[in-house]
C-alpha cells in the first residue's frame, strides 16, 4: 500500500483519488478551498442558482467507467441524461443552426438547411476525425505517452505542423462552418492558427456520442464524487494549500502546507504545476487558457425561449446558457463573453436581439481573473501556442521521480472527460496497492 497524496479537489483530483482508494492506497486529498468540486460548483443569489463551470459533458462512459471501477454505478447516484439539441448557432448574417448531437443523419440535415451542399462538407469532416479519435484514445489519452515506443502514427500526428485554423479554411469555404467547427476551442480562449489539427476532435466526439448533462447542474456531479471519496475512506482536507513538493535525493517524500508536511510515496498533482515551485520550472514555457468573461443572471417575466445552449458569433463571441435554477416564474442564464467586450456583456447580447436588461433582477459578474483566483488556475487547463506543442503537456508522467500529474493542465483536451480520463492514466501508472 503507498501513502498517495493528490494535490486538487477538482474533478480530475477526485477521480484520481477516488481510483486509486479503490486500487487499495492509502489517499490523502489537499484542496485549497473550503469545498471540493473545482469548476463544478455552483453560484448562488436571491433564490437563483448557476454552474459555476460547464453545463454539459461529452464521453459519459469516461464517467461511468469512473464510477463502476471506484464503486457504485453512475446510474445510482447521478441523473445523467442525452441533450436531443447540443446547442443552437446564430450567425451575424441572420441564418442560424441548430446542431444535434449522436446523430451523423441529424446533422447532415440540420446542416443543409445553411445551404445546399454543405451539410455533405460538414459530416465528411466530422468523419475524417474518427480515425484520429481511435489513435488519440488508444496510444494518448488512455495510455501514458512514451517517444520511444508510440507508435508512429502518434508521433506524426502529434508533431503536425498544421494548424486548425489552416485546415478549417482549406476544408470550407463557407465560414459558418469553420465558426462552428472552431467555437469550443475559441471560448477556450485559444487562437485557431495556435491550435493542432487533432485538437478538433470534439465535433467528432459530439456526432458520435452527442452531449450530456445532469438536471438540476452538473454540480451535482462533484456532490457524488465527493460521497464516493468518503466511501474509499479518502483522508480529504479542505483550505488546505499546498505549498510545494518535498523532494530528497530526486524523489518526492511529502507535500509542504502552511501546518505541515503529508508524507507521501507518490503525489499527483491535479492543479496548475506553475503552483508548486517544484514543478513550475518544468512548465515555464507553458501558459493557461484563461477563462472568459462570466455573467450569470436572474431574470423575472417572460424571457425567450432559448435551447440549453446559444452561441451567438461574432466579436465578441457570446454564449448563453439556460437551465440554471429559479423561483417560480423566473429564469436562470449564464451568458460568457470572449474577444472585444468594449461593453456591458448584457448590452452586448442585447445587439444580438436578446434584450433582457430590464428583466434581471439577480446578477452575478465574474470576471477571468476572479475565476483564475477562485479555482487556483484556469479549468481550460494548457494554452495551445504552436500546432506541435502536445507534448508540452506535464502528464501522467513529470520528471519529479513519485509525481504525477491529472486534470485540466495534464491533458491536451478540454472538459471533464478529459481530465477524468487523465486520472485513468495515474492510476494504470501507479497500479494496485
Amino acid at each position: 500500500m503507498a501513502r498517495v497524496v493528490v494535490v486538487g479537489g477538482g474533478f480530475g483530483g477526485m477521480a484520481a483519488a477516488a481510483r486509486l482508494a479503490k486500487l487499495g492506497h492509502d489517499v490523502t486529498l489537499l484542496e485549497r478551498s473550503a469545498t471540493l468540486g473545482g469548476a463544478l460548483g455552483t453560484e448562488e443569489l436571491d433564490g437563483f442558482a448557476w454552474d459555476a463551470g460547464p453545463t454539459n459533458t461529452l464521453l459519459p462512459a469516461v464517467i461511468r467507467d469512473l464510477f463502476r471501477k471506484s464503486g457504485r454505478p453512475l446510474e445510482r447516484e447521478v441523473d445523467l441524461q442525452p441533450l436531443d439539441l447540443v446547442r443552437e448557432h446564430r450567425f451575424e448574417d441572420g441564418s442560424a443552426l441548430r446542431l444535434p448531437g449522436g446523430s451523423r443523419a441529424a446533422q447532415l440535415a440540420a446542416v443543409d438547411d445553411l445551404g445546399p451542399g454543405l451539410g455533405r462538407q460538414w459530416v465528411d469532416h466530422v468523419a475524417s476525425y474518427g480515425d484520429v479519435w481511435e489513435l488519440l484514445r488508444k496510444e494518448w489519452f488512455e495510455r501514458p505517452f512514451d517517444k520511444d515506443v508510440a507508435p508512429r502514427e502518434l508521433t506524426d500526428l502529434i508533431g503536425r505542423r498544421e494548424s486548425l485554423e489552416k485546415r478549417l479554411r482549406r476544408t470550407f469555404r463557407d465560414e459558418r462552418l469553420r465558426l462552428v467547427a472552431g467555437h469550443r476551442l475559441v471560448m477556450d480562449g485559444h487562437e485557431l492558427r495556435d491550435v493542432p489539427v487533432f485538437a478538433g476532435v470534439d465535433v467528432y466526439l459530439e456526432q458520435r456520442f452527442g452531449a450530456w448533462t445532469v438536471p438540476g447542474g452538473l454540480a451535482a456531479l462533484g456532490t457524488a464524487m465527493a460521497d464516493r471519496l468518503a466511501l474509499r475512506g479518502v483522508t480529504v482536507r479542505t483550505a488546505t494549500e499546498a505549498l510545494d513538493l518535498v523532494v530528497r535525493d530526486g524523489r518526492v517524500t511529502a507535500v509542504r502546507t502552511p501546518d505541515d508536511e503529508v508524507d507521501a510515496d507518490r503525489v499527483v498533482v491535479a492543479i496548475d504545476p506553475r503552483r508548486l515551485p517544484a514543478l513550475a520550472s518544468y512548465v515555464r514555457r507553458t501558459m493557461p487558457a484563461i477563462p472568459p468573461v462570466v455573467c450569470h443572471i436572474g431574470l423575472e417575466g417572460d424571457v425567450p425561449d432559448l435551447p440549453h445552449e446559444v452561441v451567438l458569433h461574432g466579436d465578441p463571441l457570446l454564449v448563453v446558457r439556460t437551465g440554471g435554477r429559479a423561483p417560480d416564474g423566473a429564469s436562470a442564464w449564464t451568458v460568457l463573453g470572449r474577444g472585444r467586450l468594449a461593453e456591458d456583456v448584457l448590452t452586448a447580447l442585447a445587439r444580438h436581439g436578446l434584450d433582457v436588461r430590464r428583466q434581471v433582477v439577480a446578477r452575478i459578474d465574474r470576471s477571468p481573473r476572479d475565476l483564475v483566483e477562485r479555482w487556483g488556475g484556469s479549468p481550460h487547463g494548457m494554452l495551445w501556442q504552436g500546432p506541435r506543442t502536445a507534448r508540452t503537456r506535464l502528464g501522467p508522467r513529470t520528471p519529479i521521480d513519485g509525481v504525477l500529474a491529472a486534470g485540466a493542465h495534464a491533458t491536451t483536451g478540454s472538459g471533464l472527460p478529459f481530465a477524468g480520463l487523465s486520472a485513468a492514466l495515474v492510476a494504470e501508472v501507479v497500479g494496485r496497492a
